[in-house]
């Protein structure tokens, strides 16, 4: 089993306690991609970022002296949204980290796709940005169905736990061969299934955290988990998609 999340916008350095295992697969991919970020000037970055001028400043910052190959922080570390920190890496031991290179996916903008202990960076790039590159029109043509053939290269099933902006770079490609599972968090409002995103957040780093701890390797297994306060409802739920209600 495969389990793929979303990236974190925000980001730090961590280096000090544990390395990066290797360099991301797609490295030539995403070196591509910062020849054309440093072609723009600071005013189309942040049109393209969509953010104010303080987060604008670091990354412009940030892109004028990237190194894709040293200072790398593990993957799995370097994010710091909600969803990572409900994940909690820094609480886990070695069998659950272990567990996490061997069976997390982080899809990205920049990197594509990620082990948990691959090195990265800081950066900013959302899969959704309108960047162009190599002959691509955005970012989901720029890495074709290459995440999804990598992604099930060596296992047959697949948890999503992603955000639609980045599911979708994979989802198109799902073919009979393999089972490919999303796991819907909310709450029932008028026999509808209502998301809260910042919930939701919590209760995917929560239920990769659960796996880890408990070493699962089948999809089924997570129907046995309460995260967050959201429980499997089996009334709701379908062979490809898990409704866990709170």
């Amino acid at each position: 089993m495969q389990i793929i999340i979303s990236p974190a916008k925000k980001m730090r350095v961590d280096n000090d306690d544990i390395g990066a295992a290797r360099l991301p697969a797609f490295l030539s991919k995403t070196e591509e991609l910062l020849v054309a970020l440093r072609a723009l000037d600071y005013e189309a970055l942040q049109n393209l970022w969509q953010c104010n001028d303080a987060i604008a400043e670091l990354n412009y910052s940030r892109l004028q002296k990237m190194d894709l190959r040293r200072n790398l922080t593990p993957a799995v570390f370097s994010y710091d949204g909600l969803q990572y920190q409900h994940l909690a890496p820094n609480v886990l031991d070695e069998a659950a980290l272990d567990f996490l290179d061997k069976h997390l996916k982080i899809l990205s903008g920049f990197y594509g796709i990620l082990s948990a202990f691959d090195g990265v960076v800081p950066y900013r790039l959302e899969m959704q940005a309108r960047l162009s590159c190599g002959g691509a029109k955005n970012l989901y043509a720029f890495w074709g169905r290459s995440l999804y053939d990598e992604l099930v290269k060596e296992d047959n099933e697949v948890l999503n736990l992603a955000s639609r902006e980045y599911s979708k770079t994979v989802e198109p490609y799902v073919d009979k061969n393999i089972r490919f599972v999303t796991c819907i968090f909310g709450t029932l409002n008028n026999g509808k299934v209502k998301v809260r995103a910042t919930e939701a957040k919590m209760a995917r780093g929560e239920m990769v955290r659960r796996c880890a701890e408990n070493n699962v390797q089948h999809i089924d297994d997570v129907k046995n988990f309460t995260v967050n306060g959201y429980s499997f409802a089996a009334e709701l739920s379908t062979d490809i998609e898990f409704v866990f209600l709170k």
